[in-house]
C-alpha cells in the first residue's frame, strides 16, 4: 500500500533529497544534486522564494521505504503576473508504477485545488527561473549544469495521468571544430556594426561583482517579461541565485552588451560543472567529496550557455549572434569540445535560428505540463 506523508521534520527533508540518489543509482548517466545546495533551495526560513510564495514537500512510501515524491507550488508572484490561478508542481521522482505516480499528483493536485487554484503546471522548481521539465528525448547522456534528468517512462506516467503538453524547451548541442572559422571572424565585423549604434559589449568587473549583477538584475526581468512560462525575479532571488553561481563563474563566459552606458543585453555562460558534479557521491562535499570536486573541476570541457537576455528595442541587430559566436569562441581557446545552449521555447524563432545558423543541432528536449483541475 503506497502512503503519501508531509515533509515536516530535518529527518522528511533529508529522505526527500536523497531519494534520487537511490533512484538512479544504476542509472551511469545520474549527476546528484548538491545536498547543500538542495538544502538551501528547500529552506522555508531563510530561501527568499517563500517571502511571496507557497510550497508543501510530499513523500510517497511503500513499506517505508520511499518510492516517489513531489512538491505542490502556489507561485503568488507568477499568478499576479499573469493574471492567472494555476498551481505548479515539482521535484517529482518517482519509480515506474503508476501507483505511485498517481498518489503523488493526486495529492498535489488536491492541495492546489485547497487553495483555490483552477490548473496544475510543471514540472518547475519553482518556475522558469530555476530547473524545469521533464526530459523527453536525450536520455543517453548525462545532464549539463542546472538540467532536469529522469528515466524516459516519466512522460508516460504525466500524460497517463491527464497531462498534455503546454511547452517543449530545446537544447542545441553545438561542437567548437563545428563552429566555422568564418562565423567567428563575422563576429568581429558585428561587433564593429554594433560600435557604429553606440553599442559596445564587454566582459565583467569581477572585483564590482555586485554592481555588475545590480546591472545584469535590470536587464533580466526585461528582456524576457514576454516570454511563455516567465515570472519575473525579485531583487532579492536574483541576487540569492547570482551569489551561488559566482562560485562556477568563468568571467571570460559573461558578456555585458551597453548602449552608452546602460546595459541592454547579457550573456551567460557556465563551465558545465556537472561532469565534477557527477563524481561526488550522494552530494556530499564533506568528507572527501570538495576534494573529488576540485580535481575534476581541472578535467571540465563542456560549456553551458545559460541565459541570454536583450532589452525588446534592441532585438535584430546581431547582438544575440555576437554572444553565441563569442561562447564558443571562448570554449575553443580553452580546449572545449563543445557545449549546450539551452533552454530555448520551441516557438522561438530568433534564438533557435541564431543557433542554427552557427550549425546547433537539438539534441535534448524538455517539456512542460498542463492539466485543469476544474
Amino acid at each position: 500500500m503506497i502512503q503519501i506523508q508531509k515533509v515536516d521534520s530535518k529527518k522528511d527533508l533529508k529522505r526527500f533529497i536523497d531519494f534520487p540518489h537511490d533512484l538512479y543509482k544504476n542509472d551511469d548517466n545520474y549527476v546528484p544534486e548538491l545536498f547543500v545546495a538542495q538544502k538551501d533551495l528547500m529552506d522555508k526560513k531563510n530561501h527568499p522564494f517563500f517571502k511571496h510564495s507557497t510550497v508543501d514537500f510530499f513523500l510517497a512510501l511503500k513499506n517505508n521505504e520511499v518510492v516517489g515524491r513531489i512538491a505542490a507550488i502556489q507561485n503568488n508572484n507568477f499568478n499576479a503576473y499573469t493574471d492567472r490561478k494555476v498551481g505548479h508542481f515539482g521535484f517529482f521522482e518517482s519509480i515506474d508504477d503508476y501507483e505511485v505516480a498517481e498518489k503523488l499528483l493526486d495529492t498535489a493536485s488536491k492541495w492546489i485545488k485547497e487553495k483555490d487554484l483552477t490548473d496544475i503546471l510543471g514540472p518547475t522548481n519553482y518556475s522558469t527561473n530555476e530547473t524545469c521539465g521533464t526530459l523527453v528525448e536525450g536520455h543517453n547522456m548525462s545532464p549539463t549544469l542546472m538540467m532536469p534528468y529522469n528515466p524516459p517512462y516519466y512522460d508516460t506516467l504525466l500524460k497517463k495521468y491527464g497531462m498534455e503538453k503546454d511547452m517543449d524547451l530545446v537544447s542545441y548541442w553545438i561542437k567548437t571544430e563545428d563552429v566555422p572559422d568564418k562565423l567567428i571572424n563575422l563576429s568581429s565585423k558585428i561587433l564593429e556594426r554594433l560600435n557604429s549604434k553606440g553599442i559596445t559589449i564587454r566582459k565583467p568587473n569581477m572585483k564590482n561583482f555586485n554592481d555588475e549583477v545590480d546591472r545584469v538584475f535590470k536587464i533580466y526581468n526585461q528582456a524576457w517579461e514576454k516570454n511563455w512560462g516567465f515570472v519575473p525575479f525579485t531583487e532579492e532571488e536574483f541576487k540569492h541565485n547570482a551569489k551561488d553561481m559566482k562560485l562556477a563563474l568563468d568571467p571570460d563566459f559573461l558578456l555585458i552588451a551597453e548602449h552608452n552606458g546602460e546595459a541592454i543585453g547579457f550573456s551567460l555562460s557556465l563551465p558545465d560543472m556537472n561532469m565534477a558534479f557527477k563524481r561526488v557521491k550522494r552530494g556530499r562535499l564533506l568528507p572527501f567529496g570538495i576534494f573529488k570536486l576540485l580535481y575534476f573541476k581541472r578535467k571540465i570541457n563542456k560549456v553551458r550557455v545559460l541565459t541570454l537576455g536583450i532589452v525588446e528595442e534592441y532585438r535584430k541587430l546581431g547582438i544575440d549572434a555576437y554572444f553565441y559566436m563569442k561562447a564558443f569562441e571562448e570554449a575553443k581557446k580553452k580546449g572545449y569540445v563543445g557545449g549546450e545552449a539551452s533552454w530555448v521555447l520551441e516557438n522561438n524563432e530568433m534564438m533557435n535560428k541564431a543557433l542554427q545558423n552557427i550549425n546547433g543541432e537539438i539534441y535534448k528536449k524538455h517539456r512542460m505540463y498542463k492539466k485543469s483541475l476544474s
